[in-house]
């Protein structure tokens, strides 16, 4: 029987070893129980949609389908899982099209060990989480055209100090509590400046708003 207060997971890698390690890492936590594994996508959905697991830790690079797809069916479907993507640096064209599906998370396979498990609470939590420097790979591959900078720039000088504060942040992957806490005021301030820079530089999710500040060299002050 599963235990309820626990983060059930399931990890889908083509490698036994890697999802052995895994397994062995995460379930050192108190908090997170491996439930299943999966060496190939056929068998990543079936099994998330037998257990419905909180957290699907998914390999890009998948036999008989592919990661994407696995992702795009899982949300065909309603599935409730949410998914992490898990990949190398070498997948960036795969990682932008999971990004347009909307996955809950993304972090490279050669992190440490802290930050995947924060990972995992986080988008338990219904946060996103992107790995700050994943989110820098990512933006170097963005080309932008000279008028969508000089929209840019318009967007960036529409914002108050205060939200250019909280923007700097949210690039460092830190939640609105986090926020909160480290600028000293309410996390209902702080929600409220969030929803008002994704108005004002058009995005909609954290992984955006962090990819806008990469892409913009934005800076603490």
């Amino acid at each position: 029987m599963t235990d309820t207060n626990k983060i059930t997971l399931i990890i889908a890698d083509d490698h036994m070893l890697i999802r052995e390690g895994l397994k062995q890492l995460l379930e050192l936590e108190g908090d997170i129980s491996v439930v299943a594994q999966a060496g190939n996508g056929q068998e990543a959905i079936e099994k998330t949609l037998e257990y419905k697991p909180d957290i699907l830790l998914l390999d890009i690079n998948m036999p008989e389908i592919n990661g994407i797809d696995v992702l795009r069916r899982l949300k065909d479907v309603g599935a409730n899982t949410k998914v992490i993507i898990l990949t190398i640096h070498d997948d960036k064209e795969y990682l932008f099209a999971t990004m347009k599906i909307r996955a809950d998370g993304y972090i490279l396979k050669d992190s440490d060990a802290n930050s995947l498990i924060r990972a995992i609470r986080d988008v338990n939590s219904g946060r996103t989480y992107i790995q700050p420097n994943l989110a820098k790979m990512m933006v170097d591959e963005l080309n932008y055209k000279d008028e969508e900078s000089n929209g840019m720039l318009k967007k960036i000088r529409s914002l108050t100090k205060r939200e250019y504060e909280v923007l700097t942040l949210i690039a460092e992957g830190l939640n609105n509590k986090d926020i909160a806490d480290k600028l000293f005021i309410s996390e209902k301030t702080v929600k409220n400046h969030v929803s008002s820079i994704f108005k004002k530089i058009g995005v909609n999710d954290r992984i955006q708003a962090a990819i806008f500040a990469f892409k913009n060299n934005i800076k603490k002050i």
